[in-house]
């Protein structure tokens, strides 16, 4: 790689890291809460309707986020075909902050508590969405390196397995988000 591409990767990628912290910086002076107020930081929460869900580093919602990472490398190969990993990536991490931003906003907490399973939520912890973000670029990248076939395969393996699991994936959450149905919504509660 010369000088010129490796200075460029640099620019683009310390862009990236600039977004997340722009995340970082909006979701506190939001009042979000740094870690679960529990005190303690997990590794992964596996109770989805409690008050640790989305509040520790990992949670039954991270694979969506991998498959954010999956799609927003598909969107950076068709809308910026000509340019390097890089500048793909910084878009990638641009949508995802924003939607990070968005989603622990009052608006979207309360679309979700009235729409979707997630009756109690009180949006991420700040490190649960930095985490989130980090997920996404962990997807993005596997995405690049992976053959089309074997992520189009871990995207469906991920929404079949949430889906059994915890009757929710990125389909559903995104569903019920813009168009709620009932017979979802109580087939969700149990």
């Amino acid at each position: 790689m010369s000088a010129e591409a490796r200075n460029s990767t640099r620019f683009w990628l310390t862009i990236a890291a600039l977004l997340l912290l722009a995340q970082i910086a909006g979701e506190a002076m939001m009042g979000r809460v740094w870690i679960c107020t529990c005190g303690t930081v997990k590794l992964f929460e596996p109770a989805v309707n409690s008050a640790g869900n989305s509040q520790h580093i990992a949670d039954w919602y991270t694979p969506s986020h991998i498959i954010h990472g999956f799609l927003f490398y598909a969107l950076g190969w068709a809308v910026l075909r000509r340019a390097r990993l890089a500048p793909r990536l910084t878009l990638a991490v641009l949508i995802e902050a924003a939607w990070e931003l968005l989603e622990n906003s009052p608006l979207i907490i309360n679309r979700y508590r009235a729409t979707t399973m997630a009756v109690g939520y009180a949006g991420d912890s700040i490190l649960n969405s930095s985490m989130d973000t980090v997920s996404m670029v962990a997807g993005f990248f596997f995405a690049a390196r992976a053959p089309v076939w074997l992520t189009i395969t871990i995207a469906l393996f991920f929404e079949i397995l949430t889906g059994l699991l915890i009757r929710d994936n990125l389909t559903l959450n995104v569903l019920m988000l813009v168009w709620p149905i009932d017979a979802i919504k109580q087939w969700q509660g149990g």
